[in-house]
């Protein structure tokens, strides 16, 4: 490494410029994750109270540095506190080791057997919950509910999600391209602030979407409205063809997708 160092354009070029590709990469990665998990508000608070003892240091206005620096050590605990929530979320994202992953995808016939399924329950208006298991594995969902571990078929999730079956009221699972499980229980979403027309479907879809990097598809039983949920996001009332080109972007390459259309984080009133 030494004798490396040695060469000039090593170390004046090919160095520094790694370097700067490495924090660019660890920046924006990092951006992403702070969206993704709703720590928006954390990042913006910290560098407000940065800003403000710049200010305070350079300008010495000692009170307001001794205030600062007094409470300090209270606001560091308070933080810890109160965004505990999102600091879970934020290392939870990094320990999913998508950084640098590449996903192998699922096969194009799961996602044409789901947008059928879709298609016949959203016209009768039966609810329905879809789950696609991405990098983050869903065991703990899946014994949640009635393993089944079958091919995915348009008529299985139909049939899952009638009326008169006891597992329709759950999630279905899909997992390494097996329908791995149905009549599945997903953690509610935290955020307070849902909109009210949302039910139990659309908030338990958004809480997987929160805690995970799962996509969700959800048919509403009152509207039949479709919706898809993921990376802490619901995007609501998509056609057909809006979930179809999702499902195949998020499914091959999870990093590289963009929403259709402007997201519904499911906070409007």
């Amino acid at each position: 490494m030494g004798a490396l160092q040695d060469i000039w354009i090593v170390r004046e070029v090919v160095l520094p410029t790694l370097d700067v590709l490495l924090l660019s990469f660890l920046i924006y990665r990092g951006y992403q994750i702070l969206v993704q998990t709703r720590a928006v508000q954390l990042v913006r608070g910290a560098l407000l109270l940065g800003l403000l003892y710049a200010i305070s240091f350079f300008l010495n206005l000692r009170t307001l540095l001794w205030l600062i620096n007094l409470l300090a050590p209270s606001l560091v605990i308070g933080i810890a506190i109160i965004f505990q929530p999102e600091l879970r979320k934020i290392f939870t994202r990094i320990g999913q080791g998508r950084w640098l992953h590449f996903a192998s995808g699922s096969r194009p016939q799961q996602i044409d057997a789901v947008i059928s399924a879709v298609q016949h329950l959203s016209y009768r208006q039966r609810g329905a919950l879809i789950v696609f298991a991405r990098t983050v594995g869903q065991k703990g969902i899946i014994e949640t509910g009635t393993v089944i571990d079958a091919e995915v078929s348009s008529a299985l999730i139909t049939t899952v999600f009638s009326h008169d079956t006891a597992l329709h009221d759950g999630a279905v699972v899909i997992e390494s391209g097996r329908l791995a499980s149905a009549g599945c229980f997903l953690p509610l979403s935290e955020q307070t602030d849902v909109r009210r027309s949302f039910g139990t479907r659309h908030r338990a879809a958004l809480g997987l979407a929160e805690e995970s990097d799962a996509v969700v598809v959800i048919v509403s039983e009152e509207t039949g409205a479709v919706s898809l949920a993921y990376d802490a996001n619901l995007y609501y009332d998509l056609t057909l063809e809006e979930i179809r080109e999702q499902l195949e972007q998020l499914l091959e390459s999870p990093s590289a997708v963009k929403p259709v259309r402007e997201e519904v984080e499911a906070v409007e009133d």
